[in-house]
């Protein structure tokens, strides 16, 4: 009867400790945030306008709601704020900012922190069951921050009127809201900030944010898949596959945006394709290879190739408008930095689209003739064929079976891209299909990185099979051997 009765109050106790950490954790869930990989570098960012395109429950949201209760609180742990703020929510209906935005934004405050609460719709001693026009939150600098909640159903003329230190928008809006609601954190510095899934399709946010057409320094964006939420079971992954046709999958999984079938290279995967920049082995340079634009860009990429036959495009020379002098000092610079090999005769070799050797009226030279004359080895023996080496590009792009799944889940590619390498990153995600018919005919716009990434292509040739992927690389299978080796020593 003792232990019986010695268990049931370690029951208790147990239940009472659970009740409190509950009561612990609902009272400042803020304190308990355990932002994934993707979340924090939004969190860290320091960019005015900053995104998460996301798919379903990748944590965007929550994202989101954190960043608000951290900017009105006052005590963000990756940004200095100096007092008070004031800010806007802005959901796309008055429903969706009461079941979604509000109710995780609520989540996130410690009733003890809202000093006012004003209700468009319901009682304010139940704020979670209406629709809330404003809230005070007591920053930690003294004072009280203010969070307006608004939808896009309002209309443009809503989102007049006063300066914000912040936006955050919960889902796409339409472009001329955005614009608006821009005006409004221009005068003071302020901060937008978008959680999303891109299920609209190709919109002012892929142009704006996505490609970021105008260069903006100020604009910055990250990609959440079911992959990167590590509270994501495989069991709920598993039924929201089954739930979803192919196109919604690629949206609602990884947040790309749907409306793909217009893009040339829809295999491009900026998460998968694009690297931080390392060191390249010396052994592994392989070329260079330009698209000459006088009056328009110049394109010009550096690419290696690893034992396994995986390319690199490791730097990047993108300008237009400069004389060829002005080129070739800047392809020498770039290469002296890359210690770039050379030919015997010490020249530097690249690819080059064989119009370049062609003459003009205007000129006594070609291209190709003016850039040898500056000290380039010029080869314009380039297989120019658009629709193979389209098909060549693809196959480098498509992920391939990998030995190491643990790393490659869903395969490995053959073509990675530098960080460093802006233009042709820009360029193969706008890379599209004409939209009259021509079905094998890209836009001409824009495409001077995708011509050279071509020509270099077919000058390598096709990718290394299956079978030679699935391999071990030479390096690997020589670290396996010397660790057998060590192995069997310690015995």
């Amino acid at each position: 009867m003792a232990r019986a009765r010695d268990k049931e109050a370690l029951l208790r106790e147990a239940e009472m400790l659970s009740g409190e950490l509950e009561r612990r954790h609902r009272e400042d869930k803020l304190k308990y945030y355990r932002p994934h990989e993707k979340q924090l570098a939004f969190h860290r960012c320091m960019k005015n306008n900053r995104w998460a395109l996301g798919g379903n429950r990748t944590g965007k949201t929550e994202s989101g709601a954190a960043e608000c209760a951290w900017l009105a609180r006052g005590n963000h742990p990756y940004r200095e704020v100096r007092g008070p703020m004031n800010g806007w929510v802005v959901s796309l209906t008055a429903e969706m900012q009461r079941d979604v935005a509000q109710k995780k934004l609520m989540s996130y405050l410690n009733p003890a922190w809202i000093k006012g609460i004003r209700m468009r719709e319901g009682r304010a001693d139940d704020p979670e069951g209406g629709i809330i026009d404003y809230i005070q939150v007591e920053s930690v600098h003294g004072g009280v921050s203010t969070i307006g909640f608004k939808n896009c159903a309002q209309g443009r003329e809503k989102f007049q009127g006063t300066s914000q230190d912040f936006i955050w928008f919960d889902e796409e809006p339409p472009e001329e809201i955005y614009l608006e609601c821009l005006m409004r954190t221009l005068d003071n510095g302020g901060l937008i900030f978008g959680t999303m899934t891109p299920l609209k399709g190709m919109t002012w946010v892929y142009n704006t944010i996505y490609l970021n057409e105008a260069d903006d320094p100020e604009v910055w964006y990250v990609t959440m898949s079911w992959e990167d939420n590590p509270h994501l079971s495989p069991e709920a992954v598993r039924q929201m596959k089954q739930a979803l046709s192919e196109e919604e999958l690629s949206s609602r999984k990884d947040g790309r945006f749907v409306s793909v079938s217009g893009l040339v290279y829809g295999e491009f995967d900026e998460r998968v394709h694009v690297i931080d920049p390392f060191d390249i082995p010396r052994e592994w340079q392989d070329m260079i290879s330009i698209d000459p634009g006088m009056t328009k860009p110049l394109s010009c990429h550096w690419y290696a190739a690893d034992h396994e036959g995986n390319v690199y495009v490791v730097a990047e020379h993108y300008r237009a408008g400069l004389s060829i002098e002005d080129h070739m000092e800047a392809i020498e610079r770039i290469s002296k930095g890359l210690e770039w090999k050379r030919d015997g005769s010490g020249r530097l070799t690249a690819l080059m689209d064989a119009a370049a050797d062609q003459h003009t009226l205007q000129a006594e030279k070609s291209v190709a003739e003016l850039f040898r004359e500056m000290g380039l080895n010029v080869n314009t023996r380039v297989n120019k064929s658009k629709w193979a080496g389209i098909q060549r590009v693809r196959q480098y792009l498509k992920k391939r079976p990998c030995f190491d799944r643990e790393r490659w889940p869903e395969g490995k590619p053959g073509l990675f891209i530098f960080s460093t390498c802006p233009m042709m990153i820009r360029e193969i995600k706008q890379y599209r299909w004409k939209a009259d018919g021509e079905a094998d005919e890209p836009v001409k716009k824009d495409d001077h990185a995708m011509d050279e990434l071509r020509y270099y292509l077919m000058h390598r040739g096709e990718p290394a099979g299956s079978a030679a992927v699935l391999r071990e690389g030479p390096i690997l299978q020589h670290k396996k051997k010397l660790a057998r080796r060590l192995n069997e020593r310690r015995r």
